[in-house]
């Protein structure tokens, strides 16, 4: 049995709802939509069709649908792009950097 001591300062919560993101510095207010993985207090992860340059910043909106969780309009950084091992997307890793509204 390994020893394992997890090093993130916030849990990972599962999550499987839509996300919409665009890029915030593309002229073009193209909308794109994944599916949002999980999410903590300082980043999340999402699958999307297609792949999303490293350190980009994106603007995102998340809205679960529900009235449990509230939804979260935000910018963040992507910090991981990762083809999927299973599937045909990318898994995209990103910090939150600022919360909107």
């Amino acid at each position: 049995m390994t020893d394992y001591t997890e090093k993130r300062s916030y849990k990972r919560v599962k999550v499987e709802c839509a996300i919409y993101y665009k890029m915030t510095d593309m002229e073009v207010e193209e909308e794109d939509v994944g599916q949002l993985e999980n999410i903590s207090g300082r980043g999340l992860m999402f699958i999307a069709e297609k792949g999303v340059p490293m350190s980009s910043e994106l603007e995102i909106r998340v809205e679960p649908g529900n009235d449990l969780t509230p939804p979260l309009h935000a910018r963040v950084q992507v910090v991981r792009m990762e083809k999927q091992r299973r599937g045909q997307g990318y898994e995209i890793g990103a910090v939150i950097r600022e919360t909107l509204d």
